[in-house]
C-alpha cells in the first residue's frame, strides 16, 4: 500500500486539506476528491488540453501534474473564474456571445487557456490566438468561434 501524505491546497480562494497518495494527479484530486468536475478528463495524457487549470496564474495540464507539486500554490479551476457574485469572467461571457462551443466538453479547458492567452499578451492577431490555443483541441469544429471569443474578450479586457 502506497503511503499517504497530508496536503493543503489553495483552490479557487479556499484551503482544502486532503490525505492523498503521492502518485495522485491534480486532475484526479480536483474531480474525484473535491468534486470540481468542471475540469474535464479528456485524453489523460496531456494532449487535448481539456484539463487546463491555472497554477500561480500559469496554465497547467492537471493530468500531468501531481497534486503534491501543487501544494502551497494558488490553483484556479473553471469554477473559480467567475466573480463571487456569479458575474462571468469576460472570456466566459465572450464564449457565450460568440457561441464558441458545440458539445462543450473542451470548453472549460479552452476558457482557461484563453484567459492565460490574453494574460500572456498573445492576442495580436487571429494567428497569434490560434498558436496560443494550439494545445487545446476541439473535435466539434468550433475553432473559428473560439478565436472570435478570445479576440472579443481580449478587447473587453484591454
Amino acid at each position: 500500500m502506497a503511503s499517504r501524505r497530508s496536503l493543503n491546497l489553495h483552490i479557487n480562494g479556499n484551503i482544502h486539506t486532503l490525505s492523498l497518495e503521492g502518485r495522485v494527479t491534480l486532475l484526479d484530486t480536483l474531480r474525484e476528491h473535491l468534486g470540481l468536475t468542471g475540469t474535464k478528463k479528456g485524453c489523460d495524457q496531456g494532449q487535448c488540453g481539456a484539463c487546463t487549470v491555472h497554477v500561480d496564474g500559469e496554465r497547467v495540464l492537471a493530468c500531468l501534474m501531481l497534486t503534491a507539486q501543487a501544494e502551497g500554490r494558488d490553483i484556479t479551476t473553471i469554477e473559480g473564474l467567475a466573480g463571487a457574485d456569479g458575474t462571468l469572467h469576460a472570456v466566459q461571457q465572450a464564449f457565450l456571445e460568440d457561441d464558441a462551443f458545440q458539445c462543450g466538453y473542451c470548453t472549460p479547458g479552452q476558457i482557461m487557456s484563453a484567459v492565460a492567452c490574453i494574460r500572456e499578451g498573445r492576442t495580436g492577431s487571429d494567428d497569434d490566438i490560434r498558436e496560443a490555443m494550439a494545445g487545446n483541441l476541439c473535435r466539434c469544429g468550433a475553432y473559428p468561434n473560439i478565436v472570435a471569443a478570445v479576440r472579443r474578450a481580449a478587447e473587453a479586457l484591454a
